[in-house]
């Protein structure tokens, strides 16, 4: 037998809109949570939120160190990966911020005097 989780448990613990949405229109108002269930979605739901958010914290510690293998051979696998996106980002970075920095300078100029009068009117 599983464990209930609700809607307003996502709700109450500040999960983001998208997965708040994706429960209500996967499960309704709650779900009876099994591992059969929670495999059947294993790759919808942000299951690291929902394991710091709904875990005891020995719970917590079991799920840090059953997963942390997983996660280093995710990061090993992806770091060559990383390393030629930034490669190719670095550039464009570069470019980007030539670009950007002057019309975020003039945004900061207009902006500020706004502020200031609206601030100094109230």
């Amino acid at each position: 037998m599983g464990k209930i989780l609700k809607l307003q448990q996502l709700i109450d613990a500040d999960a983001c809109l998208e997965q708040v949405e994706l429960f209500r229109s996967t499960f309704g108002d709650q779900v009876e949570v099994t591992v059969e269930l929670a495999l059947s979605v294993f790759d919808k739901f942000d299951w690291d939120f929902a394991a710091r958010n709904f875990l005891s914290a020995p719970a917590w510690a079991e799920y840090e160190k059953v997963t942390a293998p997983a996660w280093a051979e995710y990061e090993k696998v992806t770091a060559p990966a990383w390393v030629e996106y930034n490669k190719v980002m670095a550039p464009a970075w570069v470019e980007y911020n030539k670009v950007m920095a002057p019309a975020l300078a003039e945004y900061n100029k207009v902006r500020t005097p706004a502020w200031a009068n609206l601030y100094i009117g109230e």
